[in-house]
C-alpha cells in the first residue's frame, strides 16, 4: 500500500501564496505521474496539473502562469506553488499519485485525503 500525506493548505488572502506538498510512503518502489485535483463546493473535482516521471508538465488553462507543479523524487513527493492566488481557487485540493509499493505487481492509482485552501477576497 502507498500512503499520501498532503500538507499546506489554509487560509490567504487574494493575491497571496501557498506552496502544497504531498509525500508518499509505505515501501514505494516506484512512482509514474502525480498531479494535484482540486473540488470546490458544488462543483465537480478538475484537474490542476501533473507531472510526469521524466518532469513534463501540463496545467489546467485556468491555473497556467500561477501555479507551478514540481516533483522530488529523492523524497517521493510531489508540489504544488500557487502564486497569485483567487477566491476562485477556493477548494478542496488532493495529490493523485500512480505508484507502486512493494506489496505490489502493477501500478495503483492512490489519493490523498486532501487540503483545504481557501482565498479570501
Amino acid at each position: 500500500q502507498v500512503h499520501l500525506v498532503e500538507s499546506g493548505g489554509g487560509l490567504v488572502q487574494a493575491g497571496g501564496s501557498l506552496r502544497l506538498s504531498c509525500s508518499a510512503s509505505g515501501s514505494v518502489v516506484s512512482i509514474n505521474a502525480m498531479a494535484w485535483y482540486r473540488q470546490a463546493p458544488g462543483k465537480q473535482r478538475e484537474l490542476v496539473a501533473t507531472i510526469t516521471s521524466g518532469s513534463t508538465t501540463f496545467y489546467a488553462e485556468s491555473v497556467k502562469e500561477r501555479f507551478t507543479i514540481s516533483r522530488d523524487n529523492a523524497k517521493n513527493t510531489v508540489y504544488l506553488q500557487m502564486n497569485s492566488l483567487k477566491p476562485e481557487d477556493t477548494a478542496v485540493y488532493s495529490c493523485n499519485v500512480e505508484a507502486r509499493s512493494v506489496d505490489d505487481f502493477l501500478f495503483g492509482i492512490y489519493w490523498g485525503q486532501g487540503t483545504q485552501v481557501t482565498v479570501s477576497s
